[in-house]
């Protein structure tokens, strides 16, 4: 067991935990959630290496335990002249190769004592990881995986997201106590999530996952632990389980806060009254008597409900545009070819309308990204941009788009803002909020990098958008933010998404990549497609009524209809029983 207790740390510029305390336990699958920027690879830093940070509190570890890591930052080694299957299984080879040296060595040594002793020590350490069954065991992670293709291609051949799916095989065959990945599912195209989500729901030990991914946290895990605010708090459960359980609690807390206020009111008005009356009746008793009430109202303030789990705030991301398009096509691409090492696409023709929402689908590597980019660029003759298109792109690659040696208050300079004072009240709709526009972008979280693209996109008013992997390294809560500004939006969207949900709510179709070349498919047979692969039959019916039953809880509470919100939670546990 790896136990925190009351494990306060932080930065010169920002607080991060105050007195938080969790314990992690053999076997636990668990999720590792909270807002961009709220420090959660910085405490997964503390965990593996607390000898570097200064902080208060109390870790608990076994000296001897061992931690696998796999980082959400893993740039592949186009150099590595390395197999899969040699990459995979390195720890083994290298003592399978010892062994093999030592014997050879035994064959013309006269001294075979310290060789024997040699080698026992050899085969203890093979045994001790279980080395007999190595092969075996990274053919069956391989075949888990669906890439025993790939078992005997070089690693520089592979695609990111492959070489993300073999770091975590790699990590989870080393068999460490504790295996930690900070958002190893950013950039997987679907066929490969679903491999890392078979990879986690199989592997024997303790894990620790960073991920905002809804499909992997609705379908895997036992335990969340979710930072926010400086606080964390513990569910022994699943991710559907634990967000019922905080809209129960959000329910509960609002209808107190509801009463609180009228309470407030009240009481108010009575020192309002007192006040008056104290202008022309200077007793002692009515001086008591007003200080008791303005003492009351003070407490009331102070016991205000407070919820860090709950009550989390959203960005707020506005897509506007200056100058909207009549009906009319904005992007049009005739016989777009695209090569490297080898073809990736051929013969690619389609048009994009001023008001469409297109998602492009396809496995990782496929050409993807180059098209999005060389779209904005403009200089391709297989591409035609309307004349009275604004185009705003989004990079999955954050430093094409933003400097690492910027400020904040630097890049919105750029982008056409004037005032200090300005770019604090804007980028404040993002959950930016405090004296942050002097620090460098370098120092930024992913997510919160990518925020600030959304804001420098939204605040450019384009009425064309290029967004490619818009919903990388973003929390939950500004996924949906982005959900719905993407559905608000009155221009056309073009759009890279690996993410499902974003695909399926927003967009109005999808062009797919499929024999290297690109055809236009609808959202109706884009869901049968997925969900045939991937879910159960009435999985996606149960989705759709559980997110219909979550609107109307949240339009009751807009209303402050408590007992309808009640009502309508019954409906919802039931539901998420079916899911």
């Amino acid at each position: 067991m790896i136990k925190v207790e009351n494990l306060s740390f932080s930065f010169p510029q920002k607080e991060l935990y105050t007195n938080i305390s969790f314990t992690l336990e053999d076997d636990q699958h668990c999720a590792f959630i909270g807002t961009s920027g709220s420090g959660k690879s910085t405490l997964i830093d503390i965990l593996m290496d607390p000898e570097r940070y200064l902080f208060d509190g109390k870790l608990e570890m076994d000296p001897d335990c061992t931690i696998g890591y796999v980082s959400q930052f893993s740039p592949l080694d186009r150099t590595k002249e390395t197999t899969v299957f040699e990459y995979i299984g390195e720890k083994f080879i290298k003592i399978q190769n010892e062994i093999q040296s030592i014997c050879t060595e035994m064959e013309t040594s006269s001294d075979i004592e310290p060789l024997l002793e040699k080698y026992q020590l050899a085969l203890d350490a093979f045994d001790l990881i279980g080395g007999d069954d190595f092969e075996s065991n990274i053919n069956k992670k391989l075949n888990l995986a669906n890439l025993m293709k790939l078992k005997d291609l070089r690693v520089s051949d592979l695609s990111g997201g492959e070489f993300k799916l073999i770091q975590v095989m790699k990590e989870m065959l080393n068999s460490p106590d504790l295996m930690i990945m900070d958002e190893p599912d950013v950039f997987l195209d679907f066929e490969n999530l679903n491999a890392l989500r078979n990879l986690i729901n199989t592997h024997k030990g303790m894990l620790l996952v960073v991920t905002h991914n809804r499909y992997l946290l609705n379908h895997c895990f036992n335990k969340i632990i979710h930072l926010e605010n400086t606080e964390i708090q513990e569910f022994d459960g699943r991710y559907m389980e634990y967000n019922f359980s905080l809209l129960q609690t959000k329910i509960e807390l609002q209808e107190l806060a509801v009463a609180e206020e009228e309470e407030m009111e009240r009481n108010e008005k009575i020192i309002n009254n007192l006040r008056a009356i104290a202008t022309y009746n200077a007793e002692a008793s009515r001086g008591r008597a007003l200080k008791a009430r303005v003492s009351f109202q003070e407490r009331l303030e102070a016991r205000r409900i407070k919820a860090p789990f709950v009550d989390i705030k959203q960005p707020t991301i506005n897509f506007g545009i200056d100058n909207e398009i009549e009906d009319t096509t904005v992007i049009h691409v005739s016989n777009y070819s695209l090569a490297f090492d080898e073809l990736l696409l051929d013969n690619v023709n389609f048009e994009i309308k001023s008001t469409d929402k297109v998602a492009i689908i396809g496995p990782n590597g496929t050409g993807k990204t180059t098209l999005l980019r060389e779209i904005f660029n403009n200089n391709h003759d297989s591409i035609e941009i309307n004349a009275d298109a604004k185009v705003a792109y989004l990079s999955q690659l954050q430093d094409e788009m933003l400097k690492d040696s910027n400020t904040i208050l630097e890049e919105f300079i750029e982008a056409g803002f004037n005032t200090y004072d300005e770019i604090k009240s804007y980028i404040a709709n993002y959950g930016f909020e405090g004296e942050i526009l002097n620090q460098k972008i370098a120092s930024l979280s992913g997510g919160e990098r990518n925020i600030l693209q959304l804001a420098k996109v939204s605040a450019s008013k384009a009425n064309v958008l290029l967004l490619d992997e818009p919903t990388s390294h973003l929390d939950t809560y500004t996924q949906i933010a982005l959900e719905k500004a993407i559905e608000d939006y009155k221009g056309a969207i073009l759009m890279i998404s690996h993410d499902f949900y974003s695909v399926v709510n927003g967009m109005d179709y999808v062009l797919i990549i499929d024999d290297k070349t690109i055809r236009k498919m609808s959202i109706r047979k884009f869901r049968q497609m997925i969900y045939a692969s991937h879910f159960d039959k009435d999985y996606l019916e149960a989705e759709q009524s559980k997110k219909s039953v979550e609107m109307k809880i949240e339009l009751a509470l807009k209303n402050t209809d408590f007992e309808l919100a009640k009502g309508l939670v019954d409906e919802l546990e039931e539901l998420i029983k079916l899911l």
